[in-house]
């Protein structure tokens, strides 16, 4: 990543930086400068733009933040690959205002070639998607104008990260309040006139036990939700046979999927080995049954199938494939996307009545991308679900199996 480093509010290139431009046949040498008498405001546009050598633009394509080189008269000198999402791939000998748009970098620009120093700017682009990015613009170099440096950073995740945040402490604070409400007034209730009630006693102290399960199934699922985003860049490197962990998550949760009637049919399939965590991957599966058992309809049928898909090179490794499928009502195809949200539920009222914490799916979600792994759902209303989970093959693994 190219590092910008300000003195004095204008752009020092480091040391190993500049050394590569200069053996690149020198940018400086290669580009004539421009006298006081031949300065020309940013935008006119009366001299044809100098170009840069190969090499030095070969160094800037290697750099994942869009960098682009304008010229003394506002001229778009060169551009990289990364900055072509930006302003397109056809934007070289183009004036800077006909591929950015944005008042604000084009002052910018206007006031570093007038001497005013670095500036940094903020601006957003709404549509198609809408996206966030910090504007650095400096000269190329701390003892020349001549040419302007923009390199531009995207903010949008970290904004949309801290969008995130903000909602899930809301939701959080939302989803244990209610049952700390409800368990709160019941104490009461129990203190005052209905402490000789035995009847109300009961019923009341049943519906304590619902909600304090509730909120100790909430905490525990934050928790565990913590613990996976805390190590969620660190891919686990162990083999795992996923035939084995789906029907030990099965086998689990056998005693719940009888009390509603459900019957769990698990394919028949030889080892399937992947690279994975198996106590991660067992709460995976854990959590898809859990649903496929509680929203698949009474006396239905939940199937798991396995399968391979093969690698294509390093472009498209091989992968281990397991789905779940159930027989239930469905989902509503606009309700897919946010799944996987924290505390997103189709039907909120049924998803409290079962006993959901609206964090399954993502746990799931954070678990697989740890696993760089893939959950695609299918589902239609009325014609059930299906969950299909993509896991990386662990090849080493199928050798040791079928020695």
């Amino acid at each position: 990543m190219l590092a910008l480093a300000t003195a004095a509010g204008t752009l020092v290139v480091p040391a190993a930086f500049l050394a590569s431009l200069f053996l690149a046949l020198g940018i400086y040498l290669a580009i004539p400068r421009r006298s006081d008498a031949e300065s020309t405001p940013l935008l006119q546009e009366t001299k044809a733009a100098p170009d840069m050598p190969d090499a030095a633009k070969a160094l800037f394509n290697s750099l994942d933040d869009p960098i682009i080189v304008l010229d003394a008269m506002g001229k778009v000198l060169f551009a990289n690959f990364a900055s072509r999402a930006l302003i397109g791939g056809d934007s070289e000998k183009k004036h800077v205002s006909s591929v950015l748009r944005y008042p604000e970098i084009l002052q910018g620009a206007e006031n570093v070639l007038a001497g005013a120093g670095a500036e940094t700017i903020f601006f957003s682009i709404m549509v198609p998607v809408e996206r966030h990015y910090r504007a650095r613009i400096a000269p190329l170099v701390s003892d020349a104008s001549d040419l302007l440096i923009m390199q531009f950073s995207d903010l949008t995740s970290m904004r949309r990260a801290e969008e995130m945040r903000a909602d899930f402490i809301a939701n959080a604070s939302h989803e244990l309040r209610t049952p700390l409400a409800a368990v709160s007034g019941f104490i009461d209730t129990l203190r005052g006139h209905a402490k000789d009630d035995a009847e109300a006693r009961e019923r009341f102290l049943d519906i304590m036990n619902v909600e304090t399960g509730r909120m100790s199934r909430l905490i525990d699922d934050l928790l565990s939700l913590s613990r996976i985003e805390l190590n969620e860049h660190n891919p686990p490197m162990g083999k795992v046979d996923l035939v084995a962990v789906v029907r030990d998550a099965a086998a689990a949760l056998a005693p719940l999927a009888e009390i509603d009637g459900v019957t769990l049919e698990i394919g028949e399939a030889a080892s399937i080995w992947a690279v994975g965590d198996r106590d991660e991957l067992t709460q995976v599966f854990q959590n898809l049954i859990h649903n496929a058992i509680k929203y698949g309809g009474e006396a239905g049928t939940v199937h798991v199938d396995f399968g391979t898909i093969p690698g294509a090179g390093r472009s498209a490794p091989a992968q281990v494939f397991a789905s779940v499928r159930d027989g239930g009502e469905g989902i509503p195809r606009e309700a897919i996307p946010r799944l996987t949200e924290r505390f997103y539920r189709v039907d909120v009222k049924r998803s409290k009545e079962r006993g959901g914490t609206g964090l399954g799916l993502a746990i799931v979600k954070h678990i697989l991308n740890r696993h760089n792994g893939r959950l695609q759902i299918d589902s239609a209303v009325g014609e059930g679900s299906r969950f299909i989970v993509s896991l990386p093959a662990d090849m080493a693994g199928s050798e040791d199996a079928e020695l």
